[in-house]
């Protein structure tokens, strides 16, 4: 049996005439009746019987309609499925940052872009966070957003902002009507970080090691929100991005304050791996996240 058999069956049961199987079927009758007999031979047995100038499916014939109906219903949908897969309707993106502070905006442009194409799924691989581009190399991640780029022909870079990082003293502070500050401030200074390695913070990365200086405490503390209180209590003074900040200098209880003197900025990088095959809503998903931060965010 071929699928132009079982196509052929349904068609008649489901029209109720040769006549208009023919039709759906593009179907001449002489081709269509060539095909039933062809059927009909290969099973050793009628399919249909002739009854009133109806066609009336036998017992065999009722076993082959509904092993037709399952399988072209599974064709159909498999057909569906790499269509979806092809056109990249349907799949995943498992996604990185190397700083905690980009999940404050990454959510909604994920949900926008789920908006344009609700079959893909997206991970946020949250224990990739310190090590995005090894997670990457090692297939655990499809996209790192990075702001250190590594030297690697494998890995590709799409240039996603560039911000600015401030830090953050409270208004009670001896920073706080600097216009800038250099490492040496920070010699007696208690820093709250994000978390730990040291290596992966921005301001101990490119101040302090370059500078050999250690602040006189340093304690990580994962929740933003605890920070930005600690500073206000000037308990602690801490490093933020400038566009992220914007929404805690509304009080005045906190002061933003330049890291040296032409201020500490950094470009952030779609990381993705240059030697593998993508699907094309892969790349739409990159230039959809160029265009919305370009468009809601003043970096």
């Amino acid at each position: 049996m071929e699928i132009r058999h079982l196509r052929l069956i349904k068609a008649i049961v489901e029209e109720g005439s040769i006549t208009k199987a023919i039709d759906k079927l593009h179907l001449t009758q002489s081709a269509l009746s060539h095909q039933l007999k062809e059927a009909e031979y290969q099973l050793g047995t009628k399919i249909f019987l002739r009854q009133n100038k109806k066609l009336i499916l036998t017992k065999a014939g009722e076993k082959l309609y509904a092993t037709a109906n399952e399988i072209l219903d599974k064709l159909s949908d498999t057909e569906k499925e790499i269509k979806q897969l092809i056109f990249g309707e349907v799949g995943e993106i498992r996604i990185s940052t190397e700083c905690y502070s980009s999940y404050h905006w990454l959510p909604s442009v994920l949900k926008q872009f789920h908006l344009l194409y609700p079959n893909i799924e997206f991970k946020i691989v949250m224990e990739a966070t310190h090590y995005p581009l090894q997670k990457l190399q090692e297939n655990i991640l499809d996209i790192a957003i990075i702001s250190d780029p590594i030297k690697d022909e494998n890995i590709k870079y799409v240039e996603l902002f560039q911000d600015e990082m401030m830090m953050v003293v409270s208004e009670n502070h001896s920073w706080a009507n600097k216009k800038y500050v250099v490492a040496e401030d920070f010699i007696n200074e208690h820093l709250l970080i994000h978390s730990l390695p040291m290596e992966t913070v921005t301001i101990h990365q490119f101040l302090l090691a370059p500078a050999k200086v250690t602040p006189k405490k340093i304690t990580p503390l994962p929740l933003t929100e605890a920070s930005i209180e600690m500073v206000k209590a000037d308990m602690g003074i801490m490093a933020m991005a400038k566009w992220a900040l914007q929404p805690y200098l509304k009080n005045n209880s906190i002061k933003a304050i330049k890291i040296g003197k032409n201020g500490l900025k950094r470009k952030h990088y779609i990381a993705y791996m240059n030697n593998k095959t993508y699907p094309d809503y892969f790349q739409h998903f990159i230039e959809f996240l160029q265009t919305e931060i370009n468009q809601q965010w003043t970096i």
